[in-house]
């Protein structure tokens, strides 16, 4: 990744008409419904943006999205991209700079997740307080990092505190049921053995999943605000686990995110 790679993306964006968007959001698998709340749309396909990587989850379309949600301009990721399709962490990350570099002042992210917390359940929505890196590498280690800002970044308090204090005024106002807990990030794409999930619950974690953690990191080495929350899928019970029913995933988080939906919209409204 080089300066010059970021600058020819923008120019291409920019000439498209996605200026200076205010708000970034990141939607995960099965979380595509919130562009249909874009005002104004304006598309460009990962294909056609230079040094972009390419989407290959087949649930994921693959564009950003620019135009205006709540009298606010978003530009919108729908499909990331992760390390089990390949990618490497620069590629995951590379969209956080790019939308980083055309303006955004705040980054909001989704993801669907299992939940280790036995006492959370699946269609419920968790704000992501920490995370836990198993993903077995940063998207900060590589020769020229200081060219994009300083090599050590402080993670003392990864989730901008005062957008989570927000989102939980809003959950309670509009009666959503809102969990709080830490979200571990795995490789994958294989789901967890009984022992993974008892490791994962032992050290701290409350819900797992395979994405988040390494476009936070960028965001703290970028100084962007961020607040995530996790659709939760399944319940992630060592004791009672059942063969995984990726269909019923995609569906659970495709009726729980409405929520989430409101959740977004409310926050950028306020903002």
């Amino acid at each position: 990744m080089t300066k010059k790679q970021l600058h020819e993306s923008v120019a291409y964006l920019r000439n498209k008409g996605f200026e200076a968007p205010e708000v970034g959001i990141v939607l995960g698998t099965g979380l595509g419904q919130l562009v249909n709340e874009i005002e104004g749309a304006i598309e460009a396909h990962y294909n056609h943006i230079p040094y972009f990587p390419l989407a290959t989850v087949e649930f994921h379309s693959g564009k950003l999205i620019y135009g205006s949600i709540e009298g606010k301009k978003v530009v919108v990721m729908q499909g990331r991209f992760h390390l089990y399709e390949g990618y490497d962490f620069l590629d995951i990350t590379y969209p956080i700079r790019i939308m980083h570099q055309l303006g955004i002042q705040r980054l909001f992210i989704s993801n669907a997740a299992g939940a280790i917390n036995l006492s959370f359940k699946k269609g419920e929505i968790m704000l992501i307080e920490d995370h836990i890196n198993l993903q077995g590498g940063s998207p900060l280690a590589f020769k020229n990092v200081a060219e994009f800002g300083d090599r050590f970044v402080d993670m003392s308090e990864p989730y901008d505190p005062e957008m989570r204090k927000k989102i939980e005024e809003i959950a309670i106002d509009k009666g959503i049921p809102l969990q709080k807990g830490v979200y571990a990030s795995v490789v994958g794409p294989q789901l967890e053995t009984k022992a993974e999930y008892r490791m994962l619950k032992t050290i701290g974690a409350d819900a797992v999943g395979m994405s988040t953690v390494p476009e936070v990191i960028v965001a703290n080495h970028l100084r962007l605000p961020i607040v995530a929350v996790s659709v939760l899928t399944d319940e992630c019970d060592p004791d009672n686990l059942e063969p995984i029913n990726i269909q019923e995933i995609i569906e659970i988080a495709g009726n729980t995110e409405p929520k989430m939906i409101q959740l977004f919209k409310e926050l950028i409204k306020i903002l």
